[in-house]
């Protein structure tokens, strides 16, 4: 189950890995922000933050719980925010990060350019998927 997390049901996210600060204040200080999550028996084991900016989408957070990870289910909230948002979308992601690269184009994302040192001694690869 996919959830949209809003002020009204935050209480969503008690006794997950997640906390529900950083997404009160995410929600607070970005008002194009939203939060996906993943719920599979009753637990969260994903999340996507992204902003919806006019004409783009930017996935400013995406993670899975690292015991769920590899099998599929980041693809599975991937796929549907990209079907809810249907729009240009963009995002960084550090260059060591292997396993979220290839779920990015192998979801049709292609790397536009890097910012170096972005994340401290690593560089960032900025990457974007056309509609």
């Amino acid at each position: 189950m996919i959830l949209e997390i809003n002020k009204d049901n935050i209480k969503e996210l008690a006794n997950s890995f997640i906390s529900t600060e950083y997404v009160e204040k995410e929600l607070s200080n970005n008002p194009f922000g939203v939060f996906l999550i993943l719920k599979e028996n009753e637990e969260i084991i994903g999340y996507l933050y992204y902003s919806d900016i006019y004409e783009r989408a930017e996935i400013n957070q995406f993670e899975i719980n690292y015991i769920h990870r590899n099998c599929g289910k980041g693809s599975i909230l991937l796929s549907y925010f990209l079907k809810k948002v249907d729009k240009d979308v963009t995002l960084e992601v550090r260059e060591d990060n292997k396993e979220a690269i290839h779920l990015y184009e192998k979801n049709g994302f292609i790397k536009r350019a890097i910012r170096s040192n972005y994340y401290g001694h690593k560089d960032g690869i900025l990457m974007e998927r056309k509609k």
